[in-house]
């Protein structure tokens, strides 16, 4: 199949999503958006065995270093973030370098976290290897770590030159990491796109046996929805945030279980059908909406409820804790109907606290 080129419409700093299979040591698709002279990959030890080698084809003509970080979200911090920082400076890289985030969300959230402080402001590509990072954290340019007490609390908006999507790279993803990046995948069309949910409901087979015409298509459909609102709202002024459906409850869960206990996907599945049983006590979805939301998710090979061991009391505790909360009041993603969502923080607490315990 021939690549796929979506943009991201952001005036002077629009960047192109290619999708495609085998683009990882082609050079033609990284020359246009690397400046300078040098360049730094930023990987993982899972990840490194598997691809460094041919993504490094694909810098040959550039001087080229590497940083090989540990994997895992418990490794999203700052101290983790300093060993990029040491070899961009100890290689003297000068702010016309070029940073890649090579690997899932953790590489690519630190990567561009990295790329938008060092010399306050270098050039980086996203060649993310992950479903989940392929749907959602390479694109729109959030950046970031995580803090003892939060979830990315500590980041920037940076944007990436290009996002290269080598769909051939989740052929060596485990069953569970692909199905975590099925959360995001359905979250679109949970949010903006009911068609797409429909053909999810009805693809799920194909995308879990990585169909690679259905698994393209779900991604190149995710990234449309994704860069389409990206455009109209870069930072998260409004529009945006319905991206986070299912994030707050999550977050709570990811933290409150230990980072990396929990996939991200995992937490957000869990946390969207919190959201969508919130929704459904508000009268907006009906029972039959919830039953069919559930069966989708768990076809994927997700969790439908949180780990019962956090008390009502923690996830509250852990929720006012988000990033999102605006004068003291959690705001939560929420459904109309199946792709129409909303924000708000205009909601009954002891609804909030009825969903809690409906879903422990």
């Amino acid at each position: 199949m021939a690549p796929v080129t979506l943009g991201v419409e952001l005036a002077e700093r629009s960047y192109p999503i290619v999708i495609g299979q085998g683009l990882l040591g082609q050079v033609e698709q990284v020359r246009p958006y690397v400046q300078g002279t040098q360049v730094l990959i930023v990987t993982n030890t899972t990840v490194a065995p598997l691809y460094l080698e041919r993504a490094r084809a694909a810098f040959a003509e550039y001087e080229v270093q590497t940083v090989i970080l540990p994997d895992g979200e418990q490794y999203k911090n700052l101290d983790v973030l300093n060993r990029i920082f040491d070899v961009a400076i100890e290689h003297h890289f000068d702010r016309h370098c070029t940073f890649v985030a090579l690997g899932g969300g953790v590489i690519g959230d630190m990567t561009g976290f990295a790329a938008a402080s060092y010399q306050r402001g270098v050039r980086f590509i996203q060649m993310p290897t992950t479903l989940l990072s392929q749907v959602d954290s390479s694109v729109g340019g959030k950046t970031g770590v995580n803090h003892p007490k939060g979830k990315n609390m500590i980041g920037a908006f940076h944007q990436p030159e290009a996002v290269i999507i080598d769909v051939t790279t989740l052929d060596t993803l485990p069953d569970r990491e692909l199905s975590a990046g099925l959360a995001e995948v359905i979250k679109y069309g949970l949010i903006v796109d009911a068609p797409f949910f429909d053909w999810l409901e009805a693809r799920m087979p194909q995308l879990r046996a990585r169909e690679p015409e259905a698994i393209t298509e779900a991604i190149r459909r995710s990234c449309a929805n994704k860069a389409a609102i990206v455009a109209k709202d870069e930072k998260e002024a409004g529009l945006r945030a319905l991206f986070n459906l299912g994030h707050t409850f999550g977050h709570a869960i990811e933290a409150g279980m230990g980072y990396g206990v929990w996939l991200h996907g995992e937490a957000v599945a869990a946390g969207m059908m919190q959201a969508v049983y919130l929704s459904r006590l508000l009268g907006d979805l009906t029972e039959a909406d919830q039953a069919r939301i559930s069966r989708v998710i768990e076809s994927a090979g997700l969790p439908v409820k949180p780990p019962a061991d956090l008390s009502v009391a923690e996830f509250l505790r852990l929720m006012a804790g988000d990033k999102k909360v605006q004068a003291g009041r959690i705001r939560l993603v929420l459904l109309k109907s199946i792709g129409q969502a909303y924000v708000t923080g205009d909601y009954d607490d002891a609804l909030l606290t009825r969903t809690l315990e409906a879903y422990r």
